[in-house]
């Protein structure tokens, strides 16, 4: 159930039963670990509101409270050009939404004015839907590979959604296709990956990189075609890594050319196919595929 909406700029939250007896202070400060910077314009404002009255920030909540919260976070919107790209929303509610995004294209522009990238589509989708609010992307994706990428629409979710994704309570599973045949049924690969001096794009494994951790399971090997389909979960989020861990197991991602892989197919074959995590404000298990 969401306990949250918009309204005339301003999110009108339910307290939830499992934040009895918190105070204002310790609901923003504590809970959601909003920014200090967020919380002292907030303060200072006072245009925080309980049940429609101005409260301290020592008052206590309880179930069934309404708290209103002023955004004035539209303007951040103004630099990103809406384009329509057609692009899939796969869920969205008033603080967040996640969409689909196809092969061929950037998460975000990669140079001033460029507007076909999956945030332009997405600025597009609000602009259509009457929605004035900021956009912001959590995570990213390559340009060649596809599926769900998470996005806020306002900054205190933004905010939540970076610590959780920091804290890896935010679960990416990948569907990828790799060369050759995998025996194990599943494994994990503990290596650490840096950038390549050779290579301005290209990443490596490498043992003063970062650290990266990949756990993979065979979802089906076809040897007629030398090929296995593996679902990954990652446990850090760095670029390239599904790619250069199976590259490093001498089984590329069927099409990766930048990595080793064959012609085989028209790109990286790597899909997000599903994001789990705890919705900030309701609370709620979310799992999006």
């Amino acid at each position: 159930m969401e306990n949250f909406k918009i309204t005339n700029q301003h999110l009108i939250i339910e307290v939830l039963q499992s934040w009895n007896g918190l105070t204002l202070e310790k609901l923003f400060r504590e809970r959601w670990k909003a920014p200090k910077k967020l919380v002292h314009e907030w303060r200072m404002s006072k245009e925080v509101t309980v049940n429609g009255n101005s409260v301290t920030w020592s008052t206590i909540l309880n179930e069934g409270d309404t708290i209103s919260i002023p955004l004035l976070d539209h303007a951040e919107n103004e630099t990103i050009k809406a384009e329509n790209l057609g692009i899939p929303i796969l869920y969205e509610d008033d603080l967040l939404l996640i969409a689909n995004k196809p092969a061929g294209m950037d998460t975000h522009p990669s140079h001033p004015g460029e507007a076909h990238s999956l945030i332009n589509g997405v600025a597009h989708h609000l602009q259509k839907t009457g929605q004035t609010c900021m956009i912001k992307h959590i995570h990213r994706l390559d340009k060649n590979t596809t599926g769900a990428v998470l996005f806020a629409k306002d900054r205190l979710t933004g905010s939540m959604l970076d610590r959780m994704l920091e804290e890896r309570k935010i679960k990416r599973t990948y569907v990828a296709l790799v060369e050759g045949i995998i025996q194990k049924n599943e494994g994990k690969i503990n290596e650490k990956i840096g950038r390549d001096r050779h290579h301005a794009t290209r990443r490596r494994v490498s043992s003063t990189g970062q650290v990266a951790v990949t756990h993979f399971q065979v979802l089906k090997r076809d040897s007629k075609k030398n090929l296995t389909l593996v679902s990954c979960t990652l446990e850090s989020g760095r670029t390239h890594q599904i790619r250069v861990h199976f590259s490093h197991l001498n089984h590329p991602l069927a099409g990766d050319t930048l990595y080793g892989g064959k012609n085989t197919f028209p790109r990286q074959a790597l899909h997000a196919r599903k994001i789990e995590f705890i919705h900030p404000i309701s609370e709620e298990k979310m799992i999006i595929e």
